[in-house]
């Protein structure tokens, strides 16, 4: 096969990989309304759990993770359980489309942490990747309807549960990269899931709707977590096999199109100017602080 087709191997599940996060954020919503944050979170680490489970105990693997328990499980906790909650919380009171764009800085996140944390010093044109994300953000904050508030929770707060979230991404990524190379990808999932179903399993319980939710927000709840989560972790690491992770990473531009794609059609959200012009700054930022641009350089 020669360089020109092999986009071929990996593009078709690409395509899929971003179809699939990029609608978890209807599906969140379907199930946060009733479910609540905290239990929407939990339920959709279980069910992933559930999913990825009876592979990992194929593969036999279950050795590395009795080796490796404390660190991958810990893992979990701030790649997922947080996220999870963070994200459950903000489809509440922001559109689909704007938590999209605010997830897609979770590549300029991981960038940042890379730098302080790894000693990963970009070049100029990463710096200026990593400057106009941060304007992108501050500007897509800055241009909430009513001004960006912290005293009411469609305003601020909301925003902030996104940032903590990707910010919670490029630490759990840079704490694997660090001090868990060895560990198979699986695993890794597995682990990390099972150490996200633990620590939500008290507030997922405690704060259980008193009405049972109906089967919108169940549906909703299976969606997002055995698609968008377990069969979607399959994808990804599929993917990082096959192309690579900077390549695999870029599946972040996808999402945003994909999630304000459904947020017109299906939630007649409204799509604006700002949002447009501050999501391209994301991406651009996104894509030059993770080296995704083919950059010309002199000499």
């Amino acid at each position: 096969m020669t360089a020109d087709l092999r986009w071929q191997r990996w593009l078709p599940e690409f395509v899929a990989l971003g179809t699939i996060w990029g609608s978890s954020f209807v599906f969140m919503r379907m199930a946060s309304q009733q479910f609540g944050p905290w239990s929407t979170a939990w339920l959709r680490v279980t069910i992933a759990l559930l999913v990825l489970l009876p592979l990992w105990v194929w593969r036999g693997q279950s050795g590395v993770l009795r080796t490796h328990w404390r660190a991958v499980m810990g893992v979990g906790v701030v790649n997922s359980a947080i996220p999870f909650c963070c994200y459950a919380f903000a489809v509440l009171w922001l559109t689909t489309g704007l938590s999209s764009i605010l997830n897609a800085t979770s590549p300029l996140f991981g960038a940042l942490i890379a730098w302080v944390w790894l000693g990963e010093r970009p070049g100029h044109w990463r710096l200026l990747g990593l400057g106009l994300g941060f304007v992108g953000v501050g500007w897509l904050a800055a241009g909430m309807p009513g001004g960006l508030s912290f005293s009411e929770p469609a305003n601020g707060w909301a925003v902030l549960a996104c940032l903590l979230a990707t910010t919670c991404y490029g630490l759990g990524t840079a704490y694997s990269q660090r001090y868990l190379p060895s560990v198979p990808a699986l695993t890794m999932a597995t682990g990390s899931l099972l150490g996200a179903c633990v620590a939500l399993a008290i507030p997922g319980i405690w704060f259980w709707p008193q009405q049972w939710p109906e089967g919108s927000a169940w549906l909703g709840l299976l969606l997002v977590g055995a698609l968008c989560t377990g069969v979607a972790y399959v994808l990804y690491f599929r993917l990082v096999t096959k192309t690579g992770g900077a390549r695999t990473l870029s599946v972040t531009y996808v999402i945003p199109l994909v999630a304000n794609l459904i947020g017109v059609v299906l939630l007649d959200e409204a799509i604006t100017w700002q949002m447009l012009w501050c999501g391209i700054l994301i991406l651009m930022g996104t894509a030059l602080a993770n080296g995704l641009l083919p950059v010309r350089r002199k000499g």
